[in-house]
């Protein structure tokens, strides 16, 4: 495939956001086999949508996704929207020979997910590209990270640790917005945020994680109303007396076994006080450990124990044009930023497209972190019991 592909956005708040960046920027950067055409953005409120297609740059809005996802000058869905629409979206658009880019947890069960992996396969034969959005693997010191285990200078894997950190629920006045409400986001921190730390070490490693132990807690059991009422109002907390029940974990924490053999452990929380969104992964071998830290994005951690009694973790610079991604952006030592990932995410993506080619991560692959996100439920439904994934 040559020319322009033409894109359609479901949604438009912040993954929207960093998603209208991403296809605004990624062709000035990176020599691609096409262009992306920012051609409509999609929400259900018309005056809302028409002023953030004037705001991202998008030619033209829409309110109806059904209509937009069935025209004929769309190559292009991408799925910024609350999880309980994923499944439907997609669905519909692999149906009418869309490449479809969607948002993650790929959907918010296993039922939903591997529909959607079985329907992306089926449209696959007929050329038609499907990836979901695990932006954090397009960090390029992670993808070196992964480089690097794969090179084998950590040597065997045997331990995995990692956490994802934030707090931005700490207040109990906070008030009850989609993200709290398993009905629409599918699961809380967990889903939200700890999809993401897991899928970074399956990635990095190359290792299944093939069993969990897991506990979840819902710190505050009841919250504000949204300000103009429902699940879906605006984040902003006094707008209402009447509360609302949280229906998401706030926290999960686990231990995890890997097909390869290694011991995992893993948090994932959104009462972190102090932690904005600390993400972190480490890796320890019998040759060696990588640290990766998102507060330090464009550096890694690595101890080399051949080093003998002069080793120590030594900072690994990730801004040099050899490194993934970094030769398009900035001299060596300028580093990159939260908003790259999304372009580097949209550079595969459209590079698969161009070339034909099965892009990563897959409806397949988010149908497997779906199913761990499950095992973690059951096994925190269960006290902690081991479960097989």
């Amino acid at each position: 495939m040559s020319g322009s592909v033409r894109i359609a956005m479901i949604g438009y708040a912040f993954m929207g956001a960093a998603h209208s960046q991403a296809w605004r920027n990624v062709h000035r950067f990176f020599d691609l086999g096409v262009t992306p055409e920012m051609a409509v953005v999609v929400g259900r409120d018309g005056e809302a949508a028409a002023a953030a297609a004037a705001r991202l740059g998008w030619q033209e809005s829409a309110t109806d996704w059904r209509e937009v996802v069935a025209r004929d000058d769309i190559d292009v869905v991408d799925i910024c929207t609350p999880g309980d629409t994923h499944h439907p979206i997609a669905l519909a658009a692999l149906a009418a020979g869309k490449h479809v880019l969607c948002e993650k947890p790929l959907a918010n069960d296993v039922a939903e997910a591997e529909e959607m992996a079985a329907a992306a396969e089926q449209a696959r034969a007929a050329g038609v590209r499907s990836m979901v959005g695990f932006s954090y693997r397009r960090v390029p010191a992670v993808a070196l990270m992964r480089q690097m285990v794969a090179e084998g200078a950590v040597g065997e894997i045997r331990h995995v640790r990692g956490r994802y950190l934030q707090d931005w629920i700490v207040d109990p006045q906070f008030p009850l917005v989609w993200r709290l409400r398993k009905e629409v986001a599918g699961s809380g921190a967990l889903g939200d945020i700890g999809a993401h730390v897991l899928d970074m070490a399956q990635f990095v490693t190359g290792q299944r994680i093939t069993g969990v132990a897991a506990q979840t807690e819902t710190f505050v059991r009841r919250r504000p109303l949204p300000e103009g009422g429902g699940a879906l109002g605006a984040a902003t907390a006094g707008g209402s007396a009447e509360t609302g029940e949280v229906t998401v974990d706030d926290a999960a924490v686990l231990l995890a076994r890997t097909d390869g053999g290694a011991l995992g452990t893993f948090e994932a929380t959104r009462f972190a006080t102090g932690r904005k969104n600390h993400i972190e992964l480490e890796v320890n071998g019998s040759k060696g450990s990588l640290v990766f830290s998102f507060e330090d994005m464009n550096a890694l951690r690595y101890h080399d124990a051949s080093a003998g009694d002069r080793a120590g973790f030594a900072r690994i610079d990730v801004t040099e044009p050899t490194h993934p991604y970094v030769g398009a952006w900035w001299p060596p030592g300028h580093g990159l930023g939260y908003e790259h990932t999304f372009v580097n995410q949209a550079r595969d993506f459209l590079d698969a497209i161009a070339s034909g080619t099965d892009p990563e991560p897959s409806f397949a692959d988010g149908a497997a972190v779906q199913r761990l996100l499950a095992a973690v439920e059951d096994s925190a439904a269960r006290e902690a019991a081991w479960t097989t994934v």
